[in-house]
């Protein structure tokens, strides 16, 4: 029997994000998904998705459905069950049969044959199940109740509930489980006129006045995204790389993919900009994506840079738990770990005193995460500060203010933006991932 081209896909995509620690959003921009016809394409990418997005609550069908421990299932089993679960709770226009019918072929495929008769069973009952919506018991914590609700690790929840309340860390578990806005930066009109007149259907952004938000149409077929004057980017993202402001002298301390050192380059045209990247063929990445002249790319380790420094403008948007960007990358959150943060505390830290040394007197350096935790922003910024004399901590809302005032910021409530000094955009509170930044200026 003939197994669906998206399910085989997705199927495989699943596995290699379970056992091989793989990123699903890396695999799903792969030639293997561009041999797919369009359907095929966007109902892998809805399974993938759907999927590590709600993977504990489709383990918990399973496992009441199941007459043996998760845990003791083969890898194969376990995706190939997650993969129909999902079909069967969240996509209604799947026909059951078709779902249950290929998972099965998916596990006989793998060389699990002699699981297809379990895998059946299992996948019969959950289809036969009648799902009714989950409703918090009296002496269920609020915590338990929203990690299982929206399938987030019960640990996260519980830091997010003692930083942000209750209603807030719902609102970012909800967010984290929706579809994400595609957000994108274009440098000019033109471009946009261009997009429209091959079917891309653009709305405005939100946030920032050059920013837009992709409405229908396949962005990555258009001649402007083919040759890099169209970036793919989320606006909280491209409102960092506003922060770093102007000069004659840039750096980009860690600058793979490179949407924010496109974004420097657009906004800074006759400054000299050096992007750094440790690895050699991230860097190459970086060189394909960014195409601006004025940007020399190079592969080297941020904590021994081969400058001399004297920059004007410093951006260290260092590697991060990534706990901001949830809705786009939803296999994250299960790969995280306690210790995971104090890991990166170490090596963040690192970097800024290292960026912080290559600032010319007067200059200023953007730290930056895609971290909702404490341990990686204002923890890492004051430890630095405190320890690294000659550098002062600015205020976001002086730089937010200036660009609401040229019109690039269009976000009125400035006060949601900011935590204190810090630039702090949530999840669910502005419609974007999120993001910290501070600003620290050399005396």
């Amino acid at each position: 029997m003939s197994i669906s081209p998206a399910r085989t896909v997705a199927f495989d995509i699943l596995l290699r994000v379970d056992q091989q620690n793989a990123y699903a959003s890396e695999l799903l921009h792969s030639e293997r998904l561009d041999k797919l016809a369009p359907a095929d394409r966007g109902l892998a990418m809805e399974l993938v998705m759907g999927v590590l997005r709600w993977r504990s609550r489709l383990d918990d069908e399973i496992a009441a459905a199941a007459s043996r421990p998760l845990k003791k299932l083969d890898a194969e089993v376990l995706n190939a069950l997650r993969l129909a679960a999902y079909q069967l709770q969240f996509l209604t226009r799947v026909p059951p049969h078709a779902a249950i019918n290929d998972s099965v072929e998916l596990v006989k495929r793998a060389q699990k044959r002699s699981a297809a008769p379990f895998a059946n069973a299992v996948l019969r009952k959950i289809a036969e199940a009648r799902t009714e919506p989950v409703q918090p018991s009296a002496d269920e914590a609020p915590v338990s109740f929203l990690a299982r609700e929206y399938a987030h690790p019960e640990w996260l929840v519980e830091r997010w509930v003692a930083q942000f309340g209750t209603e807030r860390t719902r609102q970012i578990c909800e967010f984290d489980q929706r579809i994400p806005t595609t957000s994108l930066r274009l440098e000019n009109v033109d471009t946009e006129r261009e997009l429209t007149s091959e079917g891309v259907k653009l709305a405005p952004g939100v946030l920032l006045a050059s920013s837009r938000t992709l409405v229908e149409g396949d962005l990555t077929r258009t001649h402007a995204y083919i040759e890099g004057r169209v970036f793919i980017q989320d606006e909280a993202s491209q409102l960092v790389a506003a922060l770093v402001g102007t000069g004659s002298r840039l750096l980009d301390c860690c600058a793979a993919p490179g949407g924010k050192t496109a974004a420097m380059a657009w906004r800074n045209p006759a400054a000299q900009i050096i992007a750094v990247e440790i690895h050699e063929h991230r860097a190459g990445l970086v060189r394909k994506r960014v195409r601006a002249a004025n940007v020399k790319v190079i592969a080297a380790d941020a904590l021994q840079l081969p400058l001399a420094g004297g920059f004007d403008r410093v951006l260290a948007d260092v590697p991060c738990s990534g706990t901001g960007t949830f809705a786009r990358n939803p296999d994250i959150k299960w790969r995280l770990a306690v210790g995971t943060l104090s890991e990166l505390h170490t090596k963040q830290v690192a970097i800024l005193r290292a960026a912080l040394q290559q600032l010319a007197a007067g200059g200023r350096a953007v730290y930056s995460t895609c971290s909702l935790e404490k341990e990686e922003n204002e923890a890492v910024v004051e430890e630095v500060l405190r320890d690294t004399e000659g550098y002062q901590l600015r205020d976001c809302r002086e730089e937010l203010e200036k660009l609401r005032a040229t019109g690039e910021l269009k976000w009125e409530d400035l006060d949601s933006l900011l935590n204190g000094r810090f630039l702090r955009t949530v999840p669910g509170v502005q419609p974007c991932d999120g993001f910290f930044a501070a600003v620290m200026e050399k005396r």
